[in-house]
């Protein structure tokens, strides 16, 4: 996947609210498609072409696949794809001093509120590095953000561990960690700062 390059448009920080947005929603969004829980069909039916495909792949292959699946589900807002892959006791630790956020439905109502206020999302995810540990499996990368969001260009960078439990034949997130990268600023070095003049 080709890297974009992301800059903040202007000094403007992020906000607190858009900042648990992307913490949230990164947090989520990029997991596996594979169903939660899912329930066995009472018919003879097929399982659809791409899950006969992913299911033929690898551990290891198939986690990243279903990872950039998701992203693009993110995208566009598809919250019942967005469920397929994630437990329903699934645990989110963000950026923030704040507490874990547990289980599917309170990440849902956060999900919908701050959704609802972005436009033209942009996701693009780089450095990946999956593990595999019998039923369980992480993954770690980097993640670059654009998007209009309150009518306004915004972008931000950070990193994401994603903790995978494989029940039945699916993957499924069941925690999350996900941490903006801040913004550095220009630090003037300690030499070439001209000190006060002492005050008689």
């Amino acid at each position: 996947m080709k890297r974009t390059s992301i800059v903040s448009h202007g000094s403007r920080p992020l906000s607190r609210s858009l900042s648990l947005f992307l913490i949230l929603a990164f947090s989520l969004a990029l997991a596996t498609t594979a169903a939660a829980q899912k329930k066995k069909k009472k018919d003879d039916t097929p399982p659809p072409a791409s899950t006969s495909n992913t299911m033929a792949m690898p551990d290891e292959q198939r986690i990243d696949y279903l990872i950039s699946e998701m992203m693009g589900a993110w995208q566009v807002g598809d919250v019942d794809k967005l469920h397929k892959c994630i437990a329903d006791d699934i645990s989110v630790v963000n950026g923030f001093w704040a507490p874990p956020i547990v289980g599917w439905e309170n990440y849902l109502a956060q999900y919908k509120s701050q959704r609802s206020r972005t436009q033209q999302v942009r996701l693009d995810r780089t450095n990946t590095l999956i593990r595999l540990a019998g039923k369980f499996a992480w993954a770690s990368y980097q993640w670059d953000f654009s998007a209009v969001v309150d009518g306004q260009p915004d972008a931000a960078q950070g990193q994401t561990t994603l903790v995978f439990e494989k029940r039945g034949d699916d993957w499924v997130v069941v925690h999350n960690h996900t941490s903006l990268v801040q913004a550095s600023q220009p630090v003037t070095p300690a030499s070439t700062i001209t000190p006060a003049p002492a005050k008689p």
